[in-house]
């Protein structure tokens, strides 16, 4: 008859089982938020993801503002006369020379000159200037005066740098990603 009792489940058994498993579930629920804590968010996962952007429906002569990583970044198909214009006046440039060539990007070995990607943030005070503004077709930030041509040059006003470019390549010809 001893034998039968100790192959038999009995109440003792059932509690042991009960309490180790409930004492699993609490061990697990208090370590759960320790780890999930270290772990970043959404929010801050997608703050700094890269994000590729779709050039195809921005018509020859538009712009797009996105943002990324909290900032406003604009990018601008430009005409060919605007290319040209652009082109003849890199002489002209004085607060912060640099040519157009420069401010551009290739995708397999040809120049995209038609695009320009940069931050949207004027580079006086972090205002965010108004598109197709300003006495040079540009970039126009209302809250001081600076203005900046179609690649992003400061040409008059306070501000002391170029529109800064950000961290962007070519994915295909009409298509890129920033960061």
């Amino acid at each position: 008859m001893a034998d039968q009792s100790m192959s038999e489940p009995n109440r003792r058994d059932f509690l042991l089982l009960a309490t180790g498993a409930a004492g699993a579930v609490a061990a697990g629920g208090a370590v759960w938020p320790l780890i999930s804590q270290m772990m970043p968010d959404a929010s801050t996962i997608a703050a700094g993801a890269p994000v590729e952007v779709d050039l195809a429906p921005i018509g020859e002569g538009k712009a797009i503002t996105l943002k990324w990583r909290g900032k406003p970044i604009f990018v601008r198909h430009r005409t060919k006369a605007e290319i040209e214009s652009s082109r003849k006046e890199d002489s002209l440039i004085t607060i912060d020379p640099e040519a157009d060539s420069k401010r551009v990007k290739s995708f397999e070995g040809k120049a995209q000159d038609q695009w320009i990607v940069v931050y949207g943030s004027c580079t006086h005070l972090g205002c965010v200037p108004t598109s197709f503004a300003g006495d040079f077709g540009g970039w126009y930030c209302p809250c001081h005066g600076s203005h900046y041509d179609n690649a992003g040059r400061i040409r008059r006003g306070p501000a002391p740098k170029n529109l800064f470019i950000p961290d962007y390549a070519f994915l295909s010809g009409s298509k890129i990603r920033i960061g």
